[in-house]
């Protein structure tokens, strides 16, 4: 997965990217077909020390494409934060494809039954 880290209006140090690089590879055991992710950091200096960083993330995903946006007043909060949010957006994806594809093989399998009575 590509990793595309925009920082504004904060330093992005080796610590930095190496924990957002971390928490998004952990998202890959829910999705293996990630294609890449852009993550977006944001400081606005006009807010007060509350909910003063903003990280917003875009996963390229087969399909429509995921996003997810927090703010928090600590940097590695809002980060997990959306991570956690994009970690349920991927489980309710991985929900839907697999209850369809298991209403699929169940509506063959009755056709199966039923042509062979």
């Amino acid at each position: 997965m590509q990793i595309h880290i925009s920082p504004r209006n904060v330093k992005l140090t080796a610590a930095l990217h190496g924990y957002v690089a971390e928490k998004l590879e952990g998202l890959e055991h829910l999705a293996e077909g990630i294609i890449g992710a852009h993550v977006a950091i944001f400081h606005d200096q006009s807010r007060a020390n509350k909910h003063a960083f903003v990280v917003k993330v875009h996963l390229a995903v087969p399909g429509p494409d995921l996003h997810a946006e927090d703010h928090g007043h600590e940097l590695y909060h809002a980060i997990d934060s959306v991570v956690a949010k994009l970690d349920t957006q991927l489980r309710k994806k991985h929900s839907v494809k697999t209850k369809t594809t298991r209403a699929k093989a169940r509506k063959a399998k009755v056709k199966r039954l039923t042509v062979g009575v």
